[in-house]
C-alpha cells in the first residue's frame, strides 16, 4: 500500500495491525482518483471509517486543501497519524477519533468528497448514506460521495438528497458514486 501520485508519491503506508481493517487496493485507489482527476485540487475531503488513512492521504498528496479522517479504533488512529507523519501531510489533516454516526450527528460542514469504506457485511455503508442523505449540508452541492463495498452488499436505497450516478466494479470491490440532487 503506497501513495500513488502527488507530493508523497511512492511513500509506503503502514497497515493497521490485526485484521480489523480492509485497506483499499492500490488498483482501486488509482482507478477512483483517475475518475476524480482534477476535482481533488483544493478540495475538502472527509474520509469516513478511515482505517489506514490511505484515501485521504492520497487526496492530500494530489493537492486537496484539507482532509478529515474519522475513525474510532485506537490502532487505526495511531496508524493514520503515523502515515500522515511519514508523508509530511499532517498540516492539512485533522484526525477525529469518533464513531462515524456520532460525527455525522454534529453540525455539518460541507466537503467536496466524502469517502465511505466501512467494515463489510454490517450494513454500515447504507446507514452512512442515509445519515448523509438526512443532512445534505455535509456534501457540497457540486460534491461527490463514494462508497467502497463488496459487490454483493449493494442494494438500492431510497434517498431524497443524493442520487446514485455511477458504479464501477474492480474484482471484489464495488465503488458507488453519489451526487447531491439540486436543492
Amino acid at each position: 500500500m503506497r501513495v500513488i501520485s502527488g507530493s508523497a508519491k511512492g511513500i509506503q503506508l503502514q497497515a493497521v495491525p490485526g485484521s480489523g481493517t480492509r485497506p483499499i487496493s492500490d488498483r482501486v485507489k488509482e482507478a477512483a482518483f483517475n475518475i476524480l482527476a482534477g476535482a481533488i485540487v483544493e478540495s475538502r475531503v472527509l474520509d469516513l471509517f478511515a482505517g489506514t488513512g490511505s484515501v485521504g492521504i492520497e487526496a492530500l498528496s494530489r493537492g486537496a486543501e484539507h482532509a478529515v479522517f474519522v475513525e474510532k479504533h485506537p490502532k487505526a488512529i495511531a496508524t493514520i497519524r503515523a502515515n500522515l507523519r511519514r508523508t509530511t501531510l499532517e498540516a492539512e489533516a485533522r484526525v477525529v477519533r469518533a464513531d462515524v454516526f456520532k460525527f455525522l450527528a454534529s453540525t455539518p460542514q460541507p466537503f467536496d468528497l466524502i469517502y465511505i469504506a466501512p467494515p463489510q457485511y454490517q450494513g454500515l455503508w447504507s446507514k452512512t448514506l442515509l445519515a448523509l442523505d438526512a443532512a445534505p449540508e455535509w456534501l457540497d452541492p457540486m460534491g461527490l460521495a463514494i462508497v467502497q463495498i463488496f459487490p454483493k452488499e449493494f442494494e438500492p436505497l431510497s434517498l431524497s438528497s443524493l442520487q446514485l450516478t455511477e458504479q464501477r466494479k474492480y474484482g471484489s470491490t464495488l465503488l458507488c458514486f453519489y451526487e447531491p440532487l439540486p436543492r
